[in-house]
């Protein structure tokens, strides 16, 4: 069993910048790789990011490539993903989530390829 919990929500501005954190508990933390996902209203649960256990490979949708970064910190059981240039259309319950999958997939950006997830943080983008 794995339990993760974010943190770094919040209120920001167009153009802002915020850290989100995934703080895990469980064995083995840098044995699995973790992702980032995010839901708006009325929205499929949409893949932001992953990055990987062992080998530590990241990978990110198109859709914020460039902007946001994910990377994990194994010393203390953390993985952050860190937002730049933020949009209002990146206003949405963000999450993270353990990937069940020991090797990378084709289809590493489907929530089904995730095992263990966090209870998500909000995050509002507005002026």
């Amino acid at each position: 069993q794995v339990h993760l919990v974010e943190s770094g929500g919040g209120l920001v501005q167009p153009g802002g910048s915020l850290r989100l954190s995934c703080a895990a508990s469980g064995r083995a933390f840098s044995s699995y790789g973790v992702g980032w996902f995010r839901q708006a209203p009325g929205a499929e649960r949409e893949f932001l990011a992953l990055v990987t256990g062992t080998t530590i490979n990241t990978y990110y949708a198109d859709s914020v490539k460039g902007r946001f970064t994910i990377s994990r910190d194994n010393a203390k059981d953390t993985v952050y993903l860190q937002m730049s240039s933020l949009k209002p259309e990146d206003t949405a319950v963000y999450y993270c989530a353990t990937y069940r999958p020991t090797y990378i997939t084709t289809t590493y950006y489907r929530a089904s390829e995730y095992l263990f997830w966090g209870q998500g943080t909000q995050v509002t983008v507005s002026a």
